[in-house]
């Protein structure tokens, strides 16, 4: 079967708001997207159907002779998610995860306080979230992201990608209450080879589309995390 490629980030959120009209401007309904590719998409989403966006920050764990491949993930709120079949197939021992998993946390907290500054964390609990990211190839961080939403008793929570390689796609469905995804292709090498423009989002163009979804619609950011 034929896949488009998508023509940026933009456009891939765009496609993805139109699968999700039913939640358009509801107020219990939340846009969370991962940094930083993420972002680009789920502000598209935001301005179309007039929801609030925020970020959650998530940092893979990468095997360190091949850092493209993860061997787990961690997530705000002090969640970690091992890949064991990479581990156990790579013999990658826990003093080894200990030490990437440390650099990784310091890179989550930096992003976290740069993103932000100044920004309040919208409330999660007993809303409908909308979890957004550019695409998925082994669902590591996605999986650790779920995993640490589920503790701020969301009402539901649903996962909205452009991309994902069809096992990955069945996993979620069977940790996310509602899982979107435009394609799943067979043959899948990673997310950037389903876009004509792949750029990386620099830390600067993230906190510029946060501050930018904040001011969009009257009221967005005003609920503050409590838990």
């Amino acid at each position: 079967m034929p896949y488009r490629i998508f023509q940026d980030r933009k456009e891939a959120g765009r496609l993805l708001a139109e699968e999700l009209l039913e939640y358009g401007g509801k107020s219990d309904v939340v846009i969370l997207a991962l940094p930083r590719g993420g972002v680009e998409v789920g502000f598209a989403m935001s301005n179309i159907l007039k929801l609030p966006l925020d970020i959650f920050v998530v940092r893979k764990i990468g095997v360190p002779w091949q850092e493209e491949l993860a061997m787990g993930a961690i997530a705000s709120g002090g969640i970690q998610v091992l890949n064991q079949s990479v581990i156990n197939s790579l013999n990658i021992d826990e003093e080894t995860i200990r030490e990437v998993t440390a650099r990784e946390l310091q890179e989550l907290h930096r992003r976290e306080n740069l993103y932000r500054k100044d920004l309040p964390a919208l409330s999660l609990t007993n809303k409908t979230i909308i979890l957004v990211d550019d695409g998925i190839a082994t669902g590591s961080t996605m999986r650790a992201a779920v995993a640490a939403i589920r503790r701020l008793a969301p009402k539901e929570l649903i996962v909205a990608v452009p991309v994902a390689p069809p096992y990955v796609y069945e996993e979620m469905k069977k940790i996310a209450d509602r899982v979107v995804v435009l394609m799943t292709p067979e043959e899948f090498y990673g997310v950037g080879q389903w876009y004509e423009n792949f750029n990386q989002l620099s830390d600067w163009e993230v906190c510029t589309l946060l501050r930018e979804s904040r001011k969009e619609t009257p009221g967005k950011g005003q609920e503050v995390l409590t838990n």
